[in-house]
């Protein structure tokens, strides 16, 4: 497997700035270290539903509303996408037992450093805010799995679930993707290729998410957030919800919007799914991969805890992200997903 933690001589990333107000060598993670702030909220923007029903008939006209979705904020919903509502449950209701475990049993799995694979807690601090995230996590990156399995004495069939669970993501992100990649010019298994499982330099990631009961003493915390207000590293995301527990919030446009943010409704049968930095570099900026936060509730909220799980589609480490137009420079799905995580979670 490709050390992702070592970056190639021929794919080092472009200095964007410098000074001592520029920590970062990466546009995107500058442009994210200056969002920490609370901004205001809208409703007056549309996040859209698009359904998938009928997709290999209706192929056209489903690229063309993706299209026009993603370009607009850079999110939407997938109704009728193909994956059994009683398995999406199925996968929730083990993600649910699994965080059950008790601590001890967890730490037998730790996240492997800059390998995202395995369980963490606390430790995922964003650029934009520099305080943990309220959550807990278990990451599946399919060639990095060696001991990170809870053992079925523990936990009896998580191991069969979750990894079908995430073949069904795999297929219909790349679904989603060939749709994009006809728009942009390529051919439509361009990123299936890009993103071939039947490898070990295979890294897209399936993630579990448990978003703790939000404690008392942090409620009128300005800087405490579920989630810290970020753009996703990869090329597509899906992200599976449970209908009441919302707290997502995207902002459309970054910068240039004044910071509006926009809730996202959770819904047990849409899959929100969003554009990642990837995409962005291979698409010439085209398609954006605009911030999103999870926000802390409010006081006279439920404060309960929050369920989701988000499959990433993250590029080879060996395939190289080239845009057509030449905006970026070439840089390796490896090199780029170690420059992220190295941002993001604490040593």
């Amino acid at each position: 497997m490709s050390d992702i933690t070592t970056l190639s001589d021929d794919h080092r990333p472009e200095a964007t700035t410098s000074g001592p107000d520029a920590p970062y060598g990466m546009a995107e993670l500058n442009r994210e270290a200056s969002m920490g702030g609370l901004g205001t909220e809208t409703t007056d923007r549309e996040v859209r539903r698009i359904s998938l029903a009928d997709f290999d008939a209706r192929r056209e006209q489903i690229t063309d509303e993706l299209w026009s979705a993603a370009t607009d904020i850079g999110f939407f919903q997938v109704v009728d996408h193909g994956i059994d509502l009683d398995e999406v449950a199925h996968a929730f209701d083990m993600s649910a037992k699994f965080f059950a475990l008790p601590g001890d049993v967890k730490a037998q799995y730790p996240l492997k450093k800059g390998q995202n694979a395995g369980w963490e807690h606390t430790s995922q601090v964003r650029p934009s805010v520099g305080t943990p995230d309220q959550k807990e996590s278990y990451q599946l990156t399919l060639p990095r799995m060696d001991g990170l399995w809870p053992s079925d004495t523990e936990l009896a069939g998580f191991r069969t679930t979750i990894l079908e669970f995430e073949r069904r993501c795999w297929r219909l992100a790349m679904d989603l993707l060939g749709c994009f990649a006809t728009r942009l010019g390529f051919d439509s298994e361009f990123f299936t290729r890009a993103h071939d499982p039947g490898v070990d330099t295979y890294q897209s990631t399936l993630r579990l998410l448990h978003y703790y009961a939000f404690p008392e003493d942090l409620l009128d915390a300005d800087n405490a957030w579920r989630a810290g207000a970020h753009t996703d590293f990869d090329a597509l995301t899906l992200l599976f919800q449970r209908t009441g527990q919302g707290g997502l919030q995207v902002l459309p446009g970054a910068e240039a919007q004044g910071q509006a943010w926009t809730p996202v409704e959770p819904s047990d049968d849409a899959i929100t799914c969003n554009i990642g930095d990837m995409l962005m570099r291979w698409s010439d900026d085209r398609l954006p991969s605009n911030f999103h936060r999870v926000r802390a509730p409010r006081r006279g909220e439920d404060t309960g805890p929050r369920y989701s799980i988000a499959f990433f589609a993250q590029a080879n480490t060996d395939a190289v992200i080239e845009s057509a137009a030449g905006k970026y420079p070439p840089i390796t799905g490896g090199d780029y997903i170690a420059q992220r995580i190295a941002a993001n979670f604490a040593k």
